[in-house]
C-alpha cells in the first residue's frame, strides 16, 4: 500500500457484516478525532480480510477493564492504540517488535495464536517515511522535537536512526524528556539533548511537533514560527484540523511541511501490514 495508503480508502456500507467478521478496536481518550476506523477497515477488506475497525472511548482508569473484556472476545484480532494509552497499553503485551520494546510503547496490537498480544509501534517510521516522501534527507541534519510522549518517543527514535547529526527534545515533563534523551544517546546514533523551553526553532533544519498542541483552536503554537527559514522542514502529528496553525505558519514562511494526515497515511500502511501478518 505504498502509494494508495489506508487513509485513501472508504469502506462501502453494503460490504456486509456477519458473525464471522473479525473485530479490531481503536482505543483512545478522546476518540472522536481519529480517522483510522474507515481507512483501516477498507484496507483490511481490500486485502481479503472480513474485518471491521470500531472506535472505543476508554479513559485511562478504565483501560484494565477494556483489556480484560477484549481478551475474552475471541473474534477480536487486534487493537490500535492512540492518545493517551501508548505507554500503558504496553503492559498488556506478552511480546513486542524491536522498536516497541525499546520505547516501552505501542500503537498496534495483534492477537497471537496463544491468545496473547504482540505489540508494535509505527508512529516513528511512518513519520520519517512521510518526511522522505516530501523530499527531506535527514542525514546530517539538526532537528527539534516538541513532545516526548508515545508518538514523540517513536519519532525521536526513528529520526536518530535515519542519521541525524543532532536531536533536541522539548517536553513539559522533565523526567520523561531526560529518560528519552538518555535512551536515545545510548544508541550512539547522533547527539541527543533536552531543549530549553525558549529554544530557537529557526536554528534547526527540521522541526517536529509531536505534542497535542494544535488540536484546539485556542492552543498556543508549539514553536515561534516568525523566524523560520524557508529551507526548514516542519512536521506536525496533529490530524484534526488537517492543516494546523503550525503548518499554516510554516508554509507562510516558505517552509516545506508534513502534516499529521500525511504521517497517518504512512503509519496506517504499516499497521495494516502488521495486522495482516497474523496467522489465520
Amino acid at each position: 500500500m505504498s502509494q494508495q495508503n489506508a487513509s485513501s480508502f472508504s469502506p462501502s456500507l453494503d460490504a456486509g457484516l456477519s458473525g464471522a467478521t473479525r473485530i479490531y478496536f481503536i482505543v483512545g481518550d478522546p476518540i472522536a478525532q481519529v480517522r483510522s476506523p474507515a481507512g483501516v477497515t477498507a484496507a483490511l477488506r481490500a486485502a481479503g480480510r472480513d474485518a471491521l475497525v470500531v472506535p472505543a472511548h476508554v479513559a485511562p482508569a478504565d483501560l484494565p477493564a477494556f483489556f480484560a473484556g477484549v481478551k475474552a472476545m475471541r473474534n477480536v484480532d487486534g487493537v490500535i492504540i492512540t492518545v493517551p494509552h501508548k505507554f500503558s497499553a504496553a503492559e498488556y503485551c506478552a511480546t513486542f517488535s524491536e522498536e516497541a520494546r525499546f520505547l516501552g510503547a505501542v500503537n498496534t496490537l495483534r492477537r497471537t495464536p496463544d491468545g496473547n498480544w504482540h505489540g508494535a509501534m509505527f508512529d516513528g517510521t511512518g513519520f520519517v517515511a512521510a518526511l522522505t516522501d516530501a523530499g527531506c534527507d535527514l542525514a546530517g541534519k539538526r532537528a527539534l522535537l516538541v513532545g516526548a510522549g508515545g508518538a514523540g518517543s517513536a519519532i525521536g527514535h526513528a529520526l536518530v536512526s535515519a542519521g541525524l547529526a543532532s536531536l533536541d527534545i522539548r517536553d513539559n515533563d522533565t523526567a520523561r524528556t531526560t529518560s528519552l534523551t538518555d535512551r536515545l544517546n545510548a544508541l550512539q546514533r547522533g547527539k541527543v539533548r533536552s531543549a530549553a523551553s525558549d529554544v530557537e526553532a529557526h536554528t534547526f533544519d527540521v522541526v517536529v511537533n509531536a505534542s497535542p498542541l494544535g488540536m484546539r483552536a485556542d492552543d498556543p503554537l508549539p514553536i515561534d514560527v516568525s523566524r523560520l527559514q524557508a529551507g526548514t522542514f516542519v512536521g506536525d502529528v496533529v490530524t484534526k484540523p488537517p492543516v494546523t496553525p503550525l503548518i499554516e505558519g510554516a508554509r507562510a514562511r516558505g517552509c516545506q511541511t508534513v502534516t499529521g494526515t500525511q504521517m497517518f497515511g504512512r503509519v496506517c500502511d504499516r499497521m495494516v501490514e502488521f495486522l495482516l501478518d497474523a496467522p489465520q
